[in-house]
């Protein structure tokens, strides 16, 4: 199979499923060697299994490809290593991460416990940052030794951390946590070769199932909310020809590719001198006023 990642290796975290399981086909299908990452977990993270992981594996051997099964937890800084390692003892190299694995805990920030925030956040931001050091180190030696990588990170955000949406505050934090992380880390690796992005998907999932509507406006003859929609501009920023795309959130649903702008300087007001607290009343009535109104959640 010849594509854009022809010969290129690919890890894919919370693979088994869903928008992982999309990845991986789509990276497989595009001619790139993949690593399938999962622990087959339930949706809020409790119990395992490598089946769902072994299926995707099985369908990319059916489609004439090279992949290999993964079961490490992300969010271990030992599991972490040994997923980079798998990469590198059974392809010898490492080009692409895409960190996908989450969990999902939706509680309302007064009902929460401190186990469904730690677990939550442990996941997505120590599950997204661990691998990250792994791969990055594994490529700054690379690049030390003068062998400059062509390397890509793709991280996933979410619109619930960017735009807010009620009863996800870990997650939210968490996801709002990995779009600066992307930002940061874009910066700090871009002198190795690394390329940092994330993506804020929208699809119909086992975590999402609940919240994603019908289309009314969708062709008859497609699935606008599936899963497998999201892969294609993910295995575009896994390719060569995305080099100089960095630090950017791209949000994808359906057909739609778009990017999240971020955090912009509004309006402002300057004095020379220190504000009294009394006077600050209009002077916020006036910024407000010129504000733009905050984005919300779309689906």
């Amino acid at each position: 199979m010849a594509g854009i990642c022809q010969d290129r290796v690919v890890i894919v975290t919370g693979a088994g499923r869903g928008i992982g399981r999309g990845h991986a086909l789509e990276f497989a299908r595009q001619g790139a060697r993949v690593v399938v990452n999962d622990l087959g977990a339930t949706v809020d993270g409790v119990g395992g299994s490598i089946t769902p992981a072994q299926e995707v594996v099985s369908e990319i051997e059916a489609l004439g490809g090279e992949a290999v099964v993964n079961g490490d937890d992300v969010a271990d800084w030992a599991g972490a290593k040994q997923l980079i390692q798998t990469a590198l003892d059974r392809f010898g190299r490492l080009d692409v991460l895409v960190n996908n694995a989450g969990i999902l805990r939706d509680r309302m920030m007064i009902n929460m416990t401190e186990d469904d925030w730690d677990a939550v956040v442990r996941v997505h931001m120590k599950g997204t940052f661990a691998p990250c050091h792994f791969a990055a180190n594994y490529w700054r030696e690379r690049a030390k030794a003068g062998e400059p990588a062509d390397a890509r990170i793709i991280n996933t955000s979410s619109g619930s951390g960017l735009y807010g949406n009620i009863g996800q505050s870990h997650y939210g934090a968490a996801k709002a946590g990995i779009a600066s992380f992307t930002v940061i880390t874009s910066r700090e690796l871009e002198r190795y070769g690394i390329t940092v992005n994330a993506i804020t998907p929208g699809a119909r999932t086992r975590m999402s199932e609940d919240l994603i509507p019908d289309d009314p406006d969708a062709k008859p003859d497609f699935d606008f909310f599936a899963a497998e929609n999201v892969a294609p501009l993910v295995v575009w920023l896994g390719s060569a020809e995305s080099t100089g795309v960095t630090g950017r959130v791209f949000e994808l649903r359906g057909g739609v590719v778009g990017l999240a702008e971020g955090w912009t300087h509004g309006p402002s007001h300057r004095r020379d001198e220190r504000w009294d607290p009394a006077e600050l009343g209009p002077v916020v009535e006036d910024l407000l006023s010129k504000a733009r109104e905050a984005a919300t959640l779309e689906v």
